[in-house]
Protein backbone atom coordinates (compact mmCIF):
# COMPACT_ATOMS: atom_id res chain seq x y z
CA UNK A 1 0.00 0.00 0.00
CA UNK A 2 1.49 3.39 -0.96
CA UNK A 3 0.56 6.39 1.41
CA UNK A 4 1.02 9.92 1.22
CA UNK A 5 0.77 12.94 3.25
CA UNK A 6 0.44 16.25 2.22
CA UNK A 7 2.98 18.55 4.25
CA UNK A 8 3.00 21.85 6.17
CA UNK A 9 4.64 24.60 4.25
CA UNK A 10 6.80 26.67 6.31
CA UNK A 11 6.22 30.33 6.57
CA UNK A 12 7.77 32.58 4.28
CA UNK A 13 9.87 34.17 6.98
CA UNK A 14 10.89 30.70 8.39
CA UNK A 15 11.31 28.74 4.87
CA UNK A 16 15.48 28.82 4.37
CA UNK A 17 15.44 27.58 8.26
CA UNK A 18 13.82 24.12 7.12
CA UNK A 19 15.42 21.73 4.55
CA UNK A 20 13.23 20.76 0.83
CA UNK A 21 13.49 17.55 0.02
CA UNK A 22 11.25 14.22 -0.37
CA UNK A 23 11.74 11.18 1.25
CA UNK A 24 10.53 7.52 0.59
CA UNK A 25 10.13 5.02 3.36
CA UNK A 26 9.51 1.84 2.80
CA UNK A 27 8.51 0.17 5.68
CA UNK A 28 6.34 -2.64 6.67
CA UNK A 29 5.53 -1.97 10.17
CA UNK A 30 2.58 0.79 9.40
CA UNK A 31 3.06 2.95 13.19
CA UNK A 32 7.19 3.21 12.58
CA UNK A 33 6.40 4.22 9.13
CA UNK A 34 3.90 6.69 10.31
CA UNK A 35 5.74 7.58 13.03
CA UNK A 36 8.84 8.72 10.94
CA UNK A 37 6.87 10.00 8.63
CA UNK A 38 5.32 12.69 10.88
CA UNK A 39 8.46 13.26 12.53
CA UNK A 40 10.18 14.40 9.28
CA UNK A 41 6.80 16.14 7.89
CA UNK A 42 7.34 18.32 10.61
CA UNK A 43 11.22 19.39 9.60
CA UNK A 44 9.82 20.12 6.08
CA UNK A 45 10.33 17.31 4.43
CA UNK A 46 7.80 15.62 1.92
CA UNK A 47 7.01 12.44 2.69
CA UNK A 48 6.15 8.93 0.64
CA UNK A 49 5.34 5.92 1.76
CA UNK A 50 6.02 1.98 0.58
CA UNK A 51 5.46 -1.18 2.39
CA UNK A 52 7.00 -3.69 0.26
CA UNK A 53 10.00 -3.62 -1.95
CA UNK A 54 7.95 -4.07 -5.81
CA UNK A 55 5.79 -0.81 -4.46
CA UNK A 56 9.64 1.17 -3.25
CA UNK A 57 10.65 0.41 -7.00
CA UNK A 58 7.73 1.35 -9.15
CA UNK A 59 7.83 4.75 -7.07
CA UNK A 60 11.16 4.94 -7.65
CA UNK A 61 10.38 4.92 -11.44
CA UNK A 62 7.65 7.27 -11.30
CA UNK A 63 8.86 9.66 -8.79
CA UNK A 64 12.26 11.88 -8.15
CA UNK A 65 13.46 11.10 -4.44
CA UNK A 66 16.04 13.07 -2.99
CA UNK A 67 16.95 10.53 -0.12
CA UNK A 68 15.21 7.12 0.52
CA UNK A 69 14.66 5.05 3.74
CA UNK A 70 15.12 1.41 3.22
CA UNK A 71 14.08 -1.75 5.46
CA UNK A 72 15.93 -4.54 5.17
CA UNK A 73 13.04 -7.30 6.21
CA UNK A 74 10.34 -6.79 3.59
CA UNK A 75 7.77 -8.60 2.46
CA UNK A 76 8.65 -10.04 -0.94
CA UNK A 77 12.23 -8.95 -2.23
CA UNK A 78 14.14 -8.08 1.08
CA UNK A 79 16.18 -4.07 1.58
CA UNK A 80 19.14 -5.68 0.11
CA UNK A 81 17.62 -6.65 -3.20
CA UNK A 82 15.60 -3.55 -3.50
CA UNK A 83 18.95 -1.58 -3.26
CA UNK A 84 20.79 -3.72 -5.80
CA UNK A 85 18.14 -2.83 -8.23
CA UNK A 86 17.96 0.71 -7.46
CA UNK A 87 21.91 0.91 -8.16
CA UNK A 88 22.42 -1.45 -10.54
CA UNK A 89 18.92 -1.95 -12.82
CA UNK A 90 17.56 1.51 -12.30
CA UNK A 91 20.79 3.54 -11.94
CA UNK A 92 20.08 5.60 -9.44
CA UNK A 93 22.25 7.58 -7.14
CA UNK A 94 19.74 8.46 -4.58
CA UNK A 95 21.31 8.68 -1.54
CA UNK A 96 19.84 5.39 0.59
CA UNK A 97 20.08 4.78 4.34
CA UNK A 98 19.11 1.25 5.64
CA UNK A 99 16.75 0.68 9.01
CA UNK A 100 17.31 -2.75 10.21
CA UNK A 101 17.18 -4.48 14.01
CA UNK A 102 20.04 -6.86 12.53
CA UNK A 103 23.53 -5.30 13.75
CA UNK A 104 25.77 -8.54 12.64
CA UNK A 105 29.02 -7.07 10.84
CA UNK A 106 28.21 -8.97 7.80
CA UNK A 107 24.65 -7.17 7.10
CA UNK A 108 26.59 -3.82 7.04
CA UNK A 109 29.49 -4.56 4.79
CA UNK A 110 26.55 -6.39 2.58
CA UNK A 111 24.82 -3.16 2.23
CA UNK A 112 26.99 -1.10 1.91
CA UNK A 113 28.57 -3.10 -1.20
CA UNK A 114 24.79 -2.92 -2.50
CA UNK A 115 24.71 0.86 -2.91
CA UNK A 116 23.64 1.78 0.38
CA UNK A 117 25.12 4.73 1.99
CA UNK A 118 24.22 4.80 5.44
CA UNK A 119 22.90 2.44 7.84
CA UNK A 120 20.76 2.52 11.17
CA UNK A 121 19.84 0.21 13.91
CA UNK A 122 16.52 -0.33 15.71
CA UNK A 123 15.60 1.39 17.90
CA UNK A 124 16.78 4.80 16.98
CA UNK A 125 16.42 8.00 17.67
CA UNK A 126 14.29 10.20 15.37
CA UNK A 127 16.88 13.32 15.78
CA UNK A 128 19.46 10.72 15.08
CA UNK A 129 18.17 9.91 11.53
CA UNK A 130 16.59 13.36 10.39
CA UNK A 131 20.49 14.82 11.02
CA UNK A 132 21.70 11.49 8.82
CA UNK A 133 19.23 12.25 6.15
CA UNK A 134 20.49 16.21 6.02
CA UNK A 135 23.80 15.49 5.95
CA UNK A 136 23.10 12.68 3.32
CA UNK A 137 21.24 15.21 1.07
CA UNK A 138 23.11 18.00 1.48
CA UNK A 139 26.42 15.87 0.67
CA UNK A 140 24.37 15.01 -2.23
CA UNK A 141 23.68 17.85 -3.65
CA UNK A 142 27.23 19.75 -3.07
CA UNK A 143 26.50 21.71 -0.41
CA UNK A 144 28.71 20.60 2.62
CA UNK A 145 32.03 21.17 0.36
CA UNK A 146 33.21 24.64 0.70
CA UNK A 147 29.24 25.69 1.15
CA UNK A 148 28.94 27.73 -1.61
CA UNK A 149 27.34 27.09 -5.15
CA UNK A 150 29.25 28.12 -7.96
CA UNK A 151 27.81 28.82 -11.97
CA UNK A 152 29.75 30.91 -14.19
CA UNK A 153 30.46 34.17 -12.41
CA UNK A 154 27.37 33.68 -9.77
CA UNK A 155 27.93 32.08 -6.35
CA UNK A 156 25.71 31.52 -3.65
CA UNK A 157 27.07 31.10 -0.18
CA UNK A 158 24.56 28.62 1.95
CA UNK A 159 26.27 29.57 5.47
CA UNK A 160 24.90 33.47 4.49
CA UNK A 161 22.73 33.19 2.06
CA UNK A 162 24.40 35.71 0.07
CA UNK A 163 24.27 35.58 -3.68
CA UNK A 164 26.69 37.68 -5.65
CA UNK A 165 27.16 37.97 -9.66
CA UNK A 166 30.62 39.09 -10.43
CA UNK A 167 30.93 41.62 -8.06
CA UNK A 168 27.32 42.81 -7.76
CA UNK A 169 25.21 41.77 -4.77
CA UNK A 170 22.04 40.28 -5.72
CA UNK A 171 19.11 40.63 -3.46
CA UNK A 172 16.22 37.86 -3.45
CA UNK A 173 12.99 37.00 -1.31
CA UNK A 174 13.51 33.72 0.47
CA UNK A 175 11.49 31.95 -2.29
CA UNK A 176 12.53 33.04 -5.03
CA UNK A 177 16.33 32.35 -3.09
CA UNK A 178 15.09 28.79 -2.85
CA UNK A 179 14.72 28.32 -6.62
CA UNK A 180 17.57 29.94 -7.53
CA UNK A 181 19.91 27.19 -5.18
CA UNK A 182 17.81 24.64 -6.61
CA UNK A 183 18.73 25.46 -10.06
CA UNK A 184 22.47 26.20 -9.07
CA UNK A 185 22.75 22.66 -7.70
CA UNK A 186 21.07 21.18 -10.59
CA UNK A 187 23.04 23.19 -13.43
CA UNK A 188 23.70 22.58 -15.99
CA UNK A 189 20.77 20.28 -16.03
CA UNK A 190 17.43 21.29 -16.70
CA UNK A 191 14.82 21.78 -14.07
CA UNK A 192 10.95 20.24 -15.11
CA UNK A 193 8.29 23.28 -13.72
CA UNK A 194 6.86 19.89 -11.89
CA UNK A 195 10.05 19.05 -9.86
CA UNK A 196 10.40 22.87 -8.78
CA UNK A 197 6.74 23.46 -7.75
CA UNK A 198 6.96 19.90 -5.83
CA UNK A 199 10.57 21.28 -4.05
CA UNK A 200 9.27 24.08 -3.11
CA UNK A 201 5.51 23.97 -2.22
CA UNK A 202 5.38 20.02 -2.12
CA UNK A 203 1.65 19.38 -2.28
CA UNK A 204 0.26 22.95 -1.59
CA UNK A 205 1.87 24.04 -5.29
CA UNK A 206 -0.03 27.80 -6.18
CA UNK A 207 -1.62 28.41 -9.65
CA UNK A 208 1.21 28.46 -12.32
CA UNK A 209 1.34 32.21 -11.95
CA UNK A 210 3.11 32.02 -8.88
CA UNK A 211 5.87 30.10 -9.81
CA UNK A 212 6.31 32.11 -13.36
CA UNK A 213 5.79 35.17 -10.90
CA UNK A 214 9.17 33.98 -9.31
CA UNK A 215 11.08 33.13 -12.09
CA UNK A 216 10.23 36.45 -13.98
CA UNK A 217 12.08 38.05 -10.91
CA UNK A 218 14.87 35.86 -10.66
CA UNK A 219 15.29 36.61 -14.13
CA UNK A 220 15.29 40.07 -14.12
CA UNK A 221 18.49 39.86 -10.97
CA UNK A 222 20.21 37.45 -12.51
CA UNK A 223 20.41 38.41 -16.13
CA UNK A 224 19.15 42.11 -16.50
CA UNK A 225 21.99 43.80 -15.61
CA UNK A 226 24.65 41.52 -17.19
CA UNK A 227 25.89 40.55 -20.67
CA UNK A 228 25.54 37.36 -20.77
CA UNK A 229 22.38 35.42 -19.84
CA UNK A 230 22.13 32.47 -17.09
CA UNK A 231 18.73 31.68 -16.86
CA UNK A 232 17.30 30.04 -19.85
CA UNK A 233 13.49 28.55 -20.49
CA UNK A 234 12.95 25.59 -22.69
CA UNK A 235 9.51 25.67 -23.62
CA UNK A 236 7.60 22.77 -22.56
CA UNK A 237 10.71 20.77 -20.73
CA UNK A 238 11.73 23.26 -17.92
CA UNK A 239 14.58 25.58 -17.32
CA UNK A 240 18.48 26.01 -17.03
CA UNK A 241 20.71 27.78 -15.20
CA UNK A 242 24.30 27.50 -17.19
CA UNK A 243 26.48 29.85 -19.75
CA UNK A 244 24.84 29.93 -23.24
CA UNK A 245 27.74 27.39 -24.67
CA UNK A 246 26.76 24.96 -21.79
CA UNK A 247 23.02 24.93 -23.22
Amino acid sequence: MNLHRNVAVPSEENYMKAISATVLIVEDHRDLAANVGDYLEVGGFTVDFATDGITALQLCEEHHYDAIVLDIMLPGIDGFEVCRRLRQEMHLHTPIIMLTARDTINDKVNGFDLGADDYLIKPFEMRELEARLIAMIRRQRGELEGGKLTVADLTYDLDTMRVMRGDKLIKLSPITLHILRILMRESPKIVSRERLEAEVWGDDAPDSDTLRSHLYNLRKSLDKPFQHQLMHTLPGVGYKLCREEDL
